[in-house]
């Protein structure tokens, strides 16, 4: 199973986790995401813009939120 870690704060990070969710279950894509709001952790992954996404320890996206299809994409590789 993936295990993407979505690194969140502020309004932008609820669109992202929205399309997250939906891209998931759509695609019947086996993950567990998890938010993340302490700063300290946040840092811990050198994520200085948010929001993001950490797939399997590895930050993949962040600073923006992506569509739905590069979601997918990053969920799929």
């Amino acid at each position: 199973m993936l295990k993407p870690l979505r690194i969140r704060q502020g309004c932008t990070s609820w669109t992202f986790l929205l399309i997250t969710f939906e891209v998931v279950e759509k695609n019947g894509i086996n993950a567990a995401i998890t938010k993340i709001d302490d700063i300290m952790e946040i840092m811990k992954f050198g994520v200085n813009s948010i929001p993001a996404l950490v797939i399997d320890g590895k930050v993949v996206l962040k600073g923006r939120v992506p569509s739905s299809d590069e979601i997918k994409q990053l969920l799929t590789k």
